[in-house]
């Protein structure tokens, strides 16, 4: 049983075979190829049958046209739009700077602001204060206080009454 080699027809979309790109062939002893035996099971074969193999023939790969245009200008917009970006997020963070000192010095302003404050009321809350500010007003210093404890009615201290001019608000 003799076979014939296989051949493939020819398509008419990818290059023919032993085309490279650029419009030169290649010679068939360049091209590289495959040999496959043929085997046909369960018939003996001759010797010289044997040495009879399928040759088939591999086509260099199509070449892949990539236009270069597209992608460099994705590039340079990329480029462009991170040195944009960049010049942006400095600017913002420049201007976060400046409201920063600015709140610094207020806070400075504020916190001396709170000292003179508590300052002034720690005077105000003095007893010299305190005995200036209630003679001004027509009170009068009661002395020492007495105290009643609850449960059986003891006095502690001396009760007395206050000396001097009754206020205006006592009346």
């Amino acid at each position: 049983m003799t076979t014939a080699p296989l051949r493939a027809s020819p398509r008419s979309k990818l290059p023919q075979q032993g085309a490279r790109p650029g419009g030169r062939g290649v010679d068939q002893a360049e091209a590289p190829s495959i040999e496959m035996p043929v085997v046909d099971l369960g018939v003996v074969q001759p010797a010289t049958e044997r040495k009879t193999r399928l040759k088939i023939r591999l086509a260099p790969p199509v070449p892949v046209a990539v236009p270069r245009t597209p992608f460099i200008v994705l590039l340079v917009v990329v480029v462009v739009a991170g040195v944009l970006g960049i010049l942006v997020l400095n600017s913002k963070i420049n201007q976060n700077a400046f409201k920063l000192d600015a709140l610094r010095a207020s806070q400075a302003e504020l916190d001396l602001r709170q000292q003179q404050l508590e300052q002034f009321i720690a005077e105000k809350e003095s007893p010299g204060s305190l005995a200036a500010a209630a003679a001004k007003l027509g009170l009068s210093d009661p002395g020492p206080p007495a105290f009643i404890l609850l449960p059986d009615g003891k006095v502690i201290g001396v009760p007395r009454p206050a000396t001097g001019t009754p206020s205006n608000a006592s009346q």
